[in-house]
């Protein structure tokens, strides 16, 4: 059912200096920072060869980001992204066996434009996966 790895995003507690640290001290192709404000983000792209990193930082009171980093000041990984070709039929199947989607359960366009859904990162080893349909 999945796909590729999309990304992996990291939440930081400082964007600039995130992207700096990928651009200036691993060489890396970052992107321009860009408001999610659907999703309470602000992201910024690090592009590698075999995938991408999503820097993440808060972008307004109720972003669920803030609340990672009262948690972990100093930021930390907060979920993986895999590419599914069909959003409602990945979901319906998740669904089936067991997987709790979160939210209202219906895709949400993300950062890439593409619909994407999350999951509970309890029925996945303890980690929040994202599913992006390419």
């Amino acid at each position: 059912m999945i796909g590729r790895l999309n990304h992996v995003a990291i939440a930081v507690p400082d964007l600039a200096a995130a992207a700096a640290m990928y651009a200036d001290t691993l060489g890396a192709k970052v992107s321009a920072p860009l408001a999610q404000p659907d999703h309470g983000v602000t992201v910024v792209f690090v592009e590698l060869p075999n995938t991408k990193i999503e820097l993440l930082h808060p972008l307004g009171e109720g972003s669920t980001i803030a609340k990672f980093l009262a948690n972990n000041p100093s930021g930390g990984m907060h979920h993986v992204c895999y590419e599914v070709e069909d959003i409602i039929a990945a979901r319906d199947k998740l669904k089936q066996q067991g997987a709790r989607v979160l939210g209202d359960g219906e895709p949400k366009i993300g950062a890439h434009g593409k619909p994407v859904l999350f999951l509970h990162p309890k029925d996945f080893a303890g980690t929040l996966v994202e599913i992006e349909q390419v």
